[in-house]
């Protein structure tokens, strides 16, 4: 069987089960998934749904978004972004409705900053192409007679 692509998942899954000092069958156990299936995610033969990688996390007591980024399932900017609200939102030191309106804030910071990042874009793109526009018309320079006249 070749070894699927799932970006290094299997390797991580492995250090993480060996740092929390769990067997293969411990593991497979915890996640509620069998020891053949496991050991083939391990091994890089089988890629798992994100409900099998949610449950080996729980197990392995990590963040399931970190597995989906490994596994090619999420991006690193959505992990980054589901682990910011999941901190807000567990924080027991500020209210519901702070959390809702931190949330809102935070949101509204991320659309502002992506339309200011869509402009930019914009505007080098199009700074690019009358560039492009301007060396490809081939203008010509002055000529040498046109700057000095023969007088």
């Amino acid at each position: 069987m070749a070894s699927l692509n799932v970006g290094n998942l299997g390797e991580y899954l492995r250090e993480q089960r060996r740092t929390a000092q769990l067997s293969l069958r411990q593991l497979a156990d915890a996640a509620g998934v069998s020891n053949p299936y496991l050991s083939q995610i391990e091994r890089g033969l089988r890629k798992p749904s994100a409900e099998v990688l949610q449950q080996v996390a729980k197990a392995l007591r990590i963040s399931a978004e970190t597995l989906y980024v490994r596994a090619g399932i999420l991006d690193e900017k959505e992990r980054e972004e589901l682990e910011t609200r999941a901190v807000i939102l567990a924080d027991p030191s500020i209210n519901e409705r702070q959390k809702q309106v931190l949330l809102q804030i935070y949101d509204s910071f991320r659309k502002e900053n992506a339309a200011e990042a869509a402009e930019a874009a914009e505007a080098a793109a199009s700074a690019s192409k009358a560039a492009g526009a301007g060396a490809d018309a081939g203008t010509p320079g002055p000529t040498p007679d046109a700057e000095s006249p023969s007088r």
